[in-house]
């Protein structure tokens, strides 16, 4: 492959992600990600449907036989919280959307959106965080009732915040702090999955536009609420015989995968993957010149295998960048995309 356009198409990639990244889009609050993500289809002269659960499904070569059609999917749906209880001090307790570890979170700024449609910031903190007054600060547990959100209004009582219109029920969204470094390293909370969703994107712009042509036709759903366990459940077309989660890959102990490479998974928390895709993956990896790893991820799961829960017979497989500190402040590298995009691009041909 050419390594100039390959170098744009990387470039494409990180520039998407980090617009991405910029859109709030915790589990359940998703639909100016799903805009996004449509306007980006349509851009492409393609037409994209939004699903009832809110995610967006696309075919990218319509004119292709319907039969053996491959649905890749990634997932705009990010962790956050929800707001649970106001305390009689008018802090926010809250809630985890999705796997946000408080410990990880410690510190962080957030936004508060209220059904009312206004936002308020914050800061989420240990209960009694001045170091200089508690002295159990080095020792206490990082839990959520141990934690709190303090709101940057004036207010010292649940009457206070309510009068601001913050309720129960309310979402709370994490700072992502997203950094591009000079040295190629992508920094961001929730890198898992808008980093996929943008090689995604920058695919289906590569086909649409004839850079890639696909000897099948190839479907997208980028799901929104794989982060709660049930975003690839449904809405998978007629003729798809195979799907592949494009998510984040493990970086860590016992693992080959880091962030300049894509991981192929051979097997998670869920059991092994279709042994005949991975195979497939394994060979489009080599043949393209990619950098990879095979890998065992101990403790994940992807939209796909919630496809086939939802009773879906069809081959799966799981590919991505290498992501490091997964679920806290991740950290990727353009090399990691690049050699995804390379990866997926002899896939489909």
């Amino acid at each position: 492959m050419n390594e100039q356009r390959m170098e744009q198409w990387t470039d494409n990639c990180v520039k998407r992600a980090v617009e991405l990244l910029a859109i709030d889009s915790p589990s359940g609050y998703t639909r100016q990600a799903a805009a996004y993500v449509m306007d980006a289809y349509k851009s492409m002269g393609l037409n994209p449907e939004l699903t009832k659960k809110g995610g967006v499904l696309v075919c990218l070569n319509p004119g292709a036989p319907e039969e053996d059609s491959l649905l890749l999917e990634a997932h705009v749906d990010t962790l956050g919280g929800m707001v649970a209880e106001i305390s009689g001090s008018g802090r926010l307790h809250l809630t985890p959307l999705g796997g946000m570890e408080p410990n990880n979170a410690e510190g962080e700024n957030v936004r508060i959106v209220t059904r009312s449609g206004k936002t308020y910031t914050g800061t989420f903190q240990m209960k009694n965080a001045s170091v200089h007054v508690n002295s159990d600060y080095h020792t206490a547990k990082r839990e959520y009732r141990a934690m709190e959100v303090v709101i940057d209004e004036e207010a010292a009582s649940a009457a206070d915040v309510e009068k601001l219109g913050i309720f129960p029920g309310d979402i709370v969204c994490f700072e992502p702090r997203t950094r591009v470094t000079e040295s190629g390293y992508i920094k961001s909370r929730f890198l898992d999955d808008k980093l996929s969703v943008a090689i995604l994107l920058e695919l289906a712009s590569q086909v649409a536009f004839g850079g890639i042509k696909p000897t099948r036709r190839v479907w997208q759903h980028i799901t929104v609420f794989e982060e709660v366990g049930h975003g690839g459940s449904a809405s998978v077309p007629a003729g798809v015989s195979e799907a592949i989660s494009v998510d984040m890959g493990c970086v860590g102990d016992g693992l080959g995968c880091d962030e300049r490479k894509v991981s192929i998974c051979a097997k998670d928390s869920g059991g092994p993957y279709h042994y005949e895709v991975v195979s497939a993956l394994i060979e489009a990896a080599r043949r393209s010149g990619a950098d990879f790893a095979v890998d065992v991820y101990p403790s994940y799961g992807s939209d796909v295998e919630a496809t086939l829960r939802g009773g879906y017979d069809l081959r799966h497989g799981l590919i991505g960048p290498g992501v490091y500190a997964s679920h806290g402040y991740e950290r990727s590298h353009r090399k990691g995309v690049s050699n995804t995009l390379r990866l997926l691009a002899a896939y489909l041909a």
